[in-house]
């Protein structure tokens, strides 16, 4: 926008420029050719007038400087360039001419010279051959131009300079530089300015085209500019709405929806997923001694922890159903079907990790109860898409093998992770698990063998073992595989002082009955220090040693039946 109207104020500058090229060639032109044409007349007027009066030796004529004095005399060539001259300066006043020489006659008025004339006449003199010489000059609006050329000596002026009386110099020879002749031409600028019209008319046209589309440039750059502002308002409109949309769809179908991979149409097809499901045992009583506000706290809190495992997996986030989490992998995107049921396991024994955080935390928050979730995954094909109708539609899976997922679920033990057969076949070298009794569940027509999650396995094969309890004054969580040497000497002791004081306690109270039956105090209490100082440290970690893993994990669990919250 800046160029166009720099481009348009330089036309005239060129223009300008233009004209002052012109006219000043245009003068020396000019010049030269009066110049000749004065030098022509001279010339002539020397050689057939004043030369023929001459050869007649002057009867009846008389050649004078001052031949206006005398009657029937013709001036001599010098004086004729000066009456040449005025007569040129009466009819141009832009044009002047000057016949000048330092060696003047006599009764003649000196003629002044100044800088250029002094130094032209000099250059002359020593090279009388050399072309007029010519010097230019403007002060912006009027051009100068000033041409030189010498006034030679012929046989004529010869003759008549050197025995008239009045001559300063009498030694004049044919060829000698006499004096100068300078042709002095201005012109104004303006006064060609007219032959130029049709291009200042052009220029003008092309100047008010140039404006004229500056402005609409401008008339359309606002408009562009109040546009853009619209959609940008717009655009951030619809950003906050699908930030908000993007809240109620799982991320990897929010990405395929707005990227335009995925159409918002009724479209199902068959995969093979590994699916999640989650539940909380107890949630209905826990509902019952907790306030609706520190529930909802409780929950919220949850949820987001658990959302974030499963995104950090790669896992889709079908839907919370009350308390339940439902998570499917193998759609939109997948590994293949034994990568998505290893991240799947992951991600359950990842969650389970997270919850035993939470609750110690909500311990210390004053929440008496903590959440204890059960899991169940299962690998099959399922119909995934867009399920309902043109009006309002769901994103989700369909079929028996999401059932048998949340069937699995309802046998975990609360804390534990059940897998089927079809899934701990994929991930069998990453987990360690043992099988459970077979079992028929509703809906399934086929005897279901459910797998128990032990732990994942090491870089050694080994099993690294979780132990996880919580209850009435009981929050145990232990992770053999996060437990270093140093700390594992320190966590022994604690232990140690739990089974002793476990010990003790269940001492008392089988001394309490046999007090009832008329023993002592006394006797009582020698009973009890004998039974405590028979069971020696080691004796106690030997104990603990014989109770099987699962025993250590849920030593008071009983398996729920399916459906149990």
């Amino acid at each position: 926008m800046i160029v166009l109207p720099l481009l348009l104020a330089g036309l005239p500058l060129s223009v300008w420029l233009d004209m002052q090229t012109m006219a000043a060639a245009s003068l020396r032109r000019q010049a030269r050719d009066l110049n000749a044409m004065v030098s022509g007349i001279r010339g002539y007027y020397g050689s057939a007038v004043v030369g023929r009066v001459l050869a007649n030796h002057g009867e009846h004529t008389q050649v004078t400087h001052d031949y206006e004095s005398v009657p029937g005399a013709i001036p001599i060539p010098a004086t004729l360039s000066l009456e040449l001259g005025r007569v040129i300066a009466d009819k141009q006043s832009n044009i002047s001419y000057r016949f000048i020489s330092d060696y003047p006659f006599r009764k003649r008025k000196q003629h002044v010279f100044d800088d250029f004339e002094r130094g032209a006449l000099a250059s002359l003199r020593a090279h009388p051959d050399q072309p007029p010489i010519v010097s230019s000059s403007s002060d912006g609006t009027v051009s100068r131009v000033r041409l030189i050329s010498p006034v030679m000596m012929d046989a004529a002026c010869v003759q008549c300079h050197n025995v008239h009386p009045d001559s300063p110099k009498k030694d004049w020879k044919v060829g000698d530089v006499r004096g100068l002749q300078e042709v002095e031409i201005s012109d104004a600028i303006g006064t060609n300015l007219w032959s130029f019209k049709y291009s200042v008319a052009y220029f003008l046209v092309i100047a008010a085209a140039g404006l004229a589309f500056i402005a609409q440039q401008r008339r359309q750059g606002a408009a562009i500019r109040a546009v853009n502002d619209e959609l940008a308002g717009a655009n951030d409109f619809l950003a906050a709405v699908s930030t908000k949309i993007s809240r109620y769809l799982s991320p990897q179908i929010y990405k395929n929806i707005f990227s335009g991979e995925m159409d918002a149409a009724l479209h199902t097809q068959r995969k093979k997923l590994t699916i999640f499901f989650s539940d909380i045992k107890g949630f209905t009583a826990l509902t019952e001694t907790l306030q609706p506000e520190a529930l909802t706290e409780l929950i919220n809190e949850y949820f987001t922890a658990m959302s974030a495992i499963a995104l950090k997996h790669g896992g889709t986030i079908d839907k919370f159903i009350g308390d339940a989490i439902l998570v499917f992998f193998g759609d939109p995107d997948t590994r293949g079907a034994g990568e998505d049921a290893k991240a799947c396991v992951r991600m359950a024994i990842e969650m389970q990790h997270a919850l035993a955080k939470l609750n110690v935390r909500w311990r210390q928050l004053g929440v008496e109860a903590p959440f204890r979730v059960r899991m169940g995954i299962n690998t099959g094909f399922c119909n995934v898409g867009n399920f309902g109708s043109a009006d309002r539609m769901d994103y989700t899976i369909l079929g028996a093998e999401a059932n048998l997922a949340a069937r699995l679920q309802a046998i975990a033990a609360a804390g534990g992770i059940v897998l089927s057969y079809e899934t701990y076949a994929l991930v069998r070298d990453i987990v360690a698990a043992h099988a459970l009794p077979a079992t028929s569940m509703k809906g399934i027509a086929r005897a279901v063998v459910p797998y128990e999650v032990d732990g994942l396995l090491d870089a050694d094969g080994g099993t690294i073992q979780v132990f996880s309890e919580h209850g009435d004054g009981l929050d145990l969580y232990l992770d053999l595989g996060r437990i270093d040497d140093g700390a594992s000497q320190s966590l022994r002791g604690v232990l140690h002082e739990a089974i002793e004081a476990l010990d003790r306690r269940q001492q008392r109270r089988a001394i309490s009955p046999n007090i009832s039956h008329g023993i002592s105090p006394d006797t009582s209490s020698d009973v009890s220090h004998d039974i405590s100082s028979d069971v020696s440290p080691d004796t106690s970690h030997d104990i603990s040693s014989d109770v099987s893993p699962d025993t250590r994990r849920h030593p008071s669990r009983d398996t729920p039946a399916a459906g149990d919250d």
